[in-house]
């Protein structure tokens, strides 16, 4: 499965804890990453400061769902569970 573009489920709905630029103590769940824009396309995308959890992250029906709100409710729900 490919990343939606422009979902960002997985830039807000779990936590993060490694350090972000800008969030150098990671992230709560269901807070949105500083370094989501506008469109929800990750703005360190291909940038080695990126942390190694979003670059090793791969997009799966289990996760991502069949659209957006069914990937953020997942998530929600993994995370829930963690």
């Amino acid at each position: 499965m490919q990343c939606r573009l422009g979902c960002g489920a997985c830039c807000i709905a779990p936590s993060i804890s490694s350090p972000i630029p800008g969030m150098p103590q990671g992230k709560p769940a269901g807070e949105r990453c500083i370094q989501l824009d506008d469109d929800n396309l990750c703005k360190l995308f291909g940038d080695p400061r990126r942390p190694k959890v979003c670059g090793d992250f791969v997009p799966c029906e289990d996760v991502c769902g069949k659209d957006n709100a069914h990937a953020m409710w997942l998530i929600t729900e993994l995370e829930q569970c963690t």
